[in-house]
C-alpha cells in the first residue's frame, strides 16, 4: 500500500503552504460554490436566513432557480445579489476564475503578471490585467492604520541606478546637465516605512528631494514611535515629531550601529525590485502604486496561518462591499 492516498492528496505538515491548490479545488469546485461562499459571508451565515431590506426583518431566502446570481426572499420576493458592490459586480468573467486569480495572487511570492494569468485561466489579456488591477488597488489597498513602535524609513528607485556623471572638457565640476536632471526626475521614487516585526506601508512620491519624505513619515507614523533612517537630508527635523530619531550613516560605511539600522525596509526593497525586474520587466509610474499594494499586503500577512491569505483576500472583497 502507498504511504498516502493518491486519490485524495493532502498538504503535508512540513509544507510552508497554508492553503494548497487541492484544498482550493475541493472547497470551490465551481462557480456555484464561490457564489454560495459570498452569500454566506455577506448575508446569511447559515445559508438560509438573512435580513430582508424590503420586509425590514429576518426572512428565509431561497436560491433563484434560473440564471440569476441571486437569492429570493420567500416573503416578499425581494432579490439579493451576493456579488453586488464587490469587484465581481457586473463582470462576465466566471466567479470561479476570479477566486482562482485571488488564490494565485495570495500564493505567489514574486508577483503574478497579467500574461501569466491569461495563460492560467484562459481569458484575454485585457481581462486578466483588469482582474489583477482591481485586486491590487481595491482588495490589497492600505487600511490607513498608523505604524507604531520601532519604525524604519527609507526611499529607493525601481528604475535602476542613476548614471555617474561624465566630465566633459570645459564643464564645471559639480554642475549637472539638464539631461541628468531630467533623468532623475523621470525615475520613480518608492518610499516605505516598516514596523520592526510588523506592518509596512509603501507609496510612490514625485521626488526624493524636498519636504515630501518628511511629510509622509509624519502622516504614517504614530508620534509615540522611534524612527530609524539614513543620513539623507530630507529626514532632518524628524526628532521634533517623534520620541527619537536615530540615523545610520551609509556614506561613512555604517550599516548597523547598535539597534540603529534600516535593514528591514531595505530587505523589503530587495523583494520588490527583483520581482518587478524578473516578473513584470517594466512597470508604468501610473500603475506602480498597485504593485506596491500587492507586495505590502503579502508582507503584512506573511506569517498568517489562520485564515489563509487567500481566505483573507476573499473576506476583504465581502467587507469592502458593505
Amino acid at each position: 500500500m502507498p504511504p498516502v492516498n493518491r486519490n485524495e492528496p493532502k498538504r503535508t505538515a512540513c509544507s510552508q503552504s497554508t492553503y494548497s491548490l487541492m484544498e482550493f479545488m475541493r472547497e470551490f469546485p465551481d462557480d456555484a460554490a464561490c457564489l454560495e461562499h459570498l452569500w454566506r459571508e455577506r448575508y446569511a451565515p447559515d445559508g438560509e436566513h438573512a435580513h430582508c431590506p424590503k420586509c425590514d426583518r429576518e426572512r428565509t431566502f431561497r436560491r433563484y432557480a434560473t440564471g440569476r446570481q441571486s437569492w429570493c426572499c420567500t416573503g416578499c420576493g425581494h432579490h439579493i445579489y451576493p456579488t453586488a458592490g464587490t469587484i465581481f459586480h457586473k463582470s462576465s468573467t466566471s466567479l470561479h476564475l476570479w477566486f482562482f486569480a485571488c488564490y494565485l495572487m495570495a500564493s505567489t511570492r514574486c508577483g503574478l503578471s497579467a500574461k501569466q494569468l491569461e495563460r492560467a485561466i484562459g481569458v484575454s489579456y485585457p481581462t486578466a490585467w483588469r482582474m489583477l488591477n482591481r485586486i491590487r488597488n481595491e482588495l490589497m489597498a492600505d487600511d490607513g492604520a498608523s505604524l507604531r513602535g520601532d519604525v524604519e524609513v527609507d526611499e529607493t528607485s525601481v528604475d535602476g541606478k542613476p548614471r555617474k556623471p561624465q566630465m566633459r572638457p570645459g564643464s564645471v565640476p559639480g554642475r549637472r546637465s539638464e539631461a541628468a536632471k531630467l533623468r532623475e526626475r523621470s525615475r520613480a521614487t518608492v518610499f516605505a516605512a516598516v514596523e520592526r516585526g510588523g506592518r509596512i506601508k509603501a507609496t510612490v512620491l514625485p521626488s526624493r528631494r524636498g519636504p515630501g519624505l518628511k511629510r509622509q513619515v509624519i502622516e504614517w507614523v504614530d508620534p509615540a514611535s522611534i524612527v530609524f533612517t539614513d543620513e539623507w537630508p530630507a529626514y532632518n527635523g524628524l526628532d521634533l515629531h517623534f520620541i527619537s530619531h536615530s540615523r545610520v550613516r551609509h556614506a561613512a560605511g555604517e550599516y548597523v550601529v547598535g539597534d540603529t539600522h534600516t535593514n528591514t525596509v531595505e530587505g523589503f526593497f530587495g523583494l520588490v525590485k527583483p520581482a518587478i525586474k524578473g516578473t513584470y520587466r517594466k512597470v508604468s509610474h501610473r500603475w506602480l502604486q498597485g504593485y506596491l499594494n500587492e507586495f505590502t499586503w503579502r508582507y503584512d500577512h506573511r506569517n498568517q496561518r489562520e485564515p489563509s491569505m487567500f481566505h483573507e483576500l476573499v473576506s476583504r472583497a465581502s467587507e469592502l462591499a458593505r
